[in-house]
């Protein structure tokens, strides 16, 4: 939830959110999960095929994501990276991504 709450955009479609939670799961019924429950906590508003975060906080490259040098995997798109970019939240770190997908997880590119 935490991915939505801190998303830059200030609405997203549906299927871009999708995209973002699928970082984490593929479990459709954990998506959807997910999303109501980001709903009812009033995380997110839903309007038909839009998501709008009611916080406003996104996250700031410099202050929550962090590099690190060495093997990993793309969280997002699976790919072999030698530089994994990491997002740091309350509830935990979040990642490895590649310079790219970061930049998609968090509503950049």
């Amino acid at each position: 939830m935490e991915l939505l709450a801190h998303c830059e955009d200030g609405e997203l479609d549906l299927s871009d959110a999708i995209s973002r939670i699928e970082t984490i799961t593929t479990d459709p019924h954990l998506t959807r999960e997910i999303l109501d429950t980001a709903e009812m906590r009033g995380v997110i508003e839903r309007d038909g095929g839009l998501v709008r975060p009611t916080n406003g906080v996104h996250v700031r490259f410099q202050r929550d994501v962090v590099s690190r040098d060495g093997e990993f995997t793309c969280q997002r798109c699976g790919a072999d990276i030698s530089t994994g970019y990491f997002v740091q939240f309350d509830a935990g770190e979040h990642g490895p991504f590649g310079s790219s997908c970061i930049r998609k997880v968090l509503g950049r590119a």
